[in-house]
């Protein structure tokens, strides 16, 4: 009989104690059969005569590539739709808008009588209208910096110092006024006004489009002198939105310049010096970009500038009547109505009460 652990059968055939090994190399362990991967074949499957007896399943590589590469594709849309986003910024113009040319009035005032002149430019400023004016660019202050619907404090004050630096650079600077470079200037317009800009001072015309003195103060450097350096100023600045994408800034400002004949500088302090009033009315405009860049886009200029001759040319320099000097009896250049792209000729009288009251030698 058996022991109590055997089989009632005994030990089967081709089992390990039994009669027979020849099957032993292949009887597979409890390891190897829990690690085995089962699969079931499908109805079809088991019909087909060439099926193969095992279907391979698709690998976790391939899976995971799959989502790889939905995964670059996500990142891809994000990141597309943040720059999409960015250049169409609700606060930024949808398209630049391109710089119109800048128009200009330049309009002589001519005196009624001579020039009051002076070897004393203290006794000149004393006695007339520009003794209570401040001396250079203290005279041109900046009002109270508030923010705009569209614009920060920090933008509103960008506008205002880059207005106020032009006025400086254009109207007080003794280079540009004596008729040196004029790129000091250029540098603060917008790069799209710059070919204007170059026309008017390689071909001047009175044509309210390419007048140098249109975009700056400047004398005739043949002719007129500075007497002193130091030109007396008033005036305001006044800022405002031109829409939510622009800032507009108008100035009025009064300069009065004390000048002398050329080549009299060394005349024993004998030459007589004059005054020489200009009254500058500028608008300026400044998108973001112009903001960021210190730069502005000057749209109108309206000069009034005297003691003049009426029917001089003022669009290269200002050619002032000077210290006994007295405008002639004509008027202002002709104007014909049937020319097309000319500016009306324009010319006014300069007031006795805006000159030096001197009292006769």
């Amino acid at each position: 009989m058996g022991g109590p652990g055997d089989p009632p059968a005994g030990t089967p055939e081709g089992a390990p104690g039994g009669g027979d090994d020849e099957y032993r190399s292949v009887v597979f362990d409890e390891s190897f059969v829990r690690a085995a991967r089962l699969q079931e074949f499908s109805a079809q499957e088991r019909l087909g005569d060439h099926t193969r007896a095992v279907r391979r399943r698709p690998g976790p590589h391939r899976s995971l590539s799959r989502q790889l590469v939905v995964l670059a594709v996500l990142i891809a849309v994000a990141f597309g739709t943040a720059i999409y986003m960015g250049v169409r910024h609700p606060n930024q113009p949808s398209a630049a808008k391109r710089p119109e040319p800048l128009r200009m009035t330049v309009i002589p005032l001519a005196p009624a009588g001579r020039v009051p002149g002076s070897t004393s430019v203290a006794d000149l400023y004393a006695r007339s209208p520009a003794a209570q004016l401040r001396t250079g660019a203290a005279g041109i202050n900046l009002p109270a910096v508030r923010r705009t619907s569209h614009f920060s404090d920090s933008q509103v004050m960008a506008a205002l110092v880059t207005a106020k630096d032009y006025l400086v650079t254009s109207s007080l600077a003794p280079a540009v006024l004596t008729g040196g470079s004029a790129r000091s200037v250029r540098i603060l317009l917008d790069p799209h006004q710059l070919a204007q800009f170059d026309r008017s001072f390689a071909h001047p015309a009175a044509d309210g489009r390419h007048a140098a003195t249109g975009w700056l103060v400047r004398f005739d450097p043949a002719r007129t002198a500075l007497a002193d350096e130091r030109v007396r100023t008033e005036g305001t600045l006044r800022v405002e939105e031109a829409g939510k994408n622009a800032l507009e800034v108008t100035s009025d400002h009064t300069f009065v310049y004390a000048l002398r004949p050329v080549g009299k500088a060394a005349d024993g302090g004998r030459a007589e010096a004059s005054l020489f009033t200009v009254r500058r009315e500028l608008r300026f405009r400044f998108d973001r970009d112009d903001l960021r860049m210190h730069r502005a886009e000057l749209v109108t200029s309206v000069t009034q500038a005297g003691p003049l001759a009426c029917g001089g040319e003022s669009a290269n320099h200002l050619r002032p009547l000077l210290a006994g000097q007295k405008a002639k009896a004509a008027g202002p250049a002709g104007t014909d109505p049937y020319a097309t792209g000319g500016a009306t000729a324009l010319c006014g009288s300069l007031a006795a009460s805006a000159q030096p009251s001197l009292s006769p030698s």
